[in-house]
């Protein structure tokens, strides 16, 4: 058993991130300033964005998002079952009604099919999620999004390196939404960043982003001398600081070896764990590249004879963090007595939400700790 408890997501802090902090705090400028417009700058050339807008985390990106397509109440915006509560809480604070759709079970990510199924006269947007970084397919979304005139905001929180047919996740819709959440892929500690491809919806977003002042007014304070603001909108205190940002900065120009870092270690899950009675994530189609953000089972109590709790509590008791990704929206009392919601409805996430866990997959995991998480699944699973 492992000496010390095994953090599931811990995030690798190098020296650099250290230093570019340091130097922040040292100049003087902690609020937002000019290293979130650095970050900013660098996010958009890594996602051949147009436009993107740093802000205080993937949900005030969603609602920021939601809030620039101007939606009204009783408007709908489709979801996955199978998802974040902040995907879903957005939505309901930018005053519009969420409808769900259940997932494939396959990809875990929202079934088309059933996006079709849901549309209505008051349908004004689809919000897919892709999930553990996994893309959705967004050929077939898209088209049901031009057909039908919606509106598209991706929820990339796990998928800042996935591509779909060799473009980036977060370039198909309108918006996309990222996080920096600690166990994210890269960290800010907390934050996230908004990409869209429109100019004028991007200044509105960044405007709303602080307080509804208008654009620009952090530089007030700069050298260039005080710039009188104009508050033009109520709007929201969502910002990036520039101590976020300077870890950012730096993460950002490692995204690809801590992605490698990622996959090497999702190869060793799949190959040690082939044989044990567990559903496996799904194989990798050739047009896709995979965030590597997730590593989950799904553990049904019928072949393992252990359901999934008890193995949480096993892999706990031995010194190794878990995940739940996730229990499914509509198991949580909050939405099933605002909406009537009932697991049942959506049995693929309902499904998935009772028998998966999420294994740590961190590019600051050694090869010990792959070894050891390896060594003490087997145990489980196989004594």
């Amino acid at each position: 058993m492992l000496e010390d408890y095994l953090i599931f997501g811990a995030p690798l802090i190098e020296q650099d991130e250290i230093e570019e902090i340091v130097r922040t705090l040292r100049s003087g400028w902690i609020g937002t300033g000019p290293r979130v417009q650095k970050f900013e700058d660098d996010f958009k050339l890594y996602k051949n964005a147009r436009n993107a807008v740093a802000v205080s985390s993937c949900t005030a990106a969603l609602h920021l998002s939601l809030l620039a397509c101007q939606l009204n109440a009783g408007d709908e915006v489709i979801v996955p079952a199978m998802t974040f509560c902040a995907t879903v809480n957005a939505i309901i604070h930018a005053g519009a009604t969420p409808v769900l759709a259940d997932v494939e079970p396959r990809t875990m990510n929202i079934d088309p099919k059933n996006i079709q199924d849901r549309i209505t006269k008051k349908t004004k947007a689809i919000l897919p999620v892709h999930f553990a970084g996994r893309p959705c397919n967004m050929k077939e979304i898209t088209d049901i999004a031009s057909q039908h005139n919606l509106l598209v905001i991706e929820d990339c929180a796990h998928a800042i390196e996935s591509e779909y047919k060799g473009k980036h996740c977060g370039t198909f819709g309108d918006f996309g939404c990222f996080s920096f959440y600690v166990t994210k892929n890269i960290t800010t500690g907390e934050g996230g960043m908004v990409v869209c491809k429109d100019e004028e919806q991007s200044s509105h977003i960044k405007t709303m982003a602080l307080h509804g002042l208008s654009k620009d007014a952090w530089s007030r304070f700069s050298d260039i001398g005080y710039k009188h603001y104009f508050v033009t909108e109520a709007g929201y205190k969502y910002n990036m600081t520039d101590i976020q940002a300077a870890m950012g900065i730096q993460q950002l120009n490692k995204i690809e070896e801590y992605w490698q870092k990622r996959q090497e270690i999702w190869k060793q899950y799949n190959e040690a764990f082939s044989e044990l009675p567990v559903t496996l994530p799904a194989e990798l189609d050739s047009d896709i590249k995979h965030a590597f953000h997730l590593f989950t089972l799904l553990i049904d109590k019928k072949r393992t004879g252990i359901s999934r709790n008890v193995f949480l509590e096993a892999m706990h008791s031995r010194n190794i963090g878990t995940g739940v990704h996730y229990l499914s929206i509509p198991e949580h009392p909050y939405y099933q007595e605002k909406y009537g919601w009932q697991p049942e409805d959506f049995p693929n996430a309902m499904t998935i939400g009772h028998e998966t866990v999420s294994l740590p997959l961190s590019a600051k995991l050694s090869n010990s700790d792959v070894q050891s998480v390896i060594q003490t699944v087997n145990e489980i699973l196989v004594s």
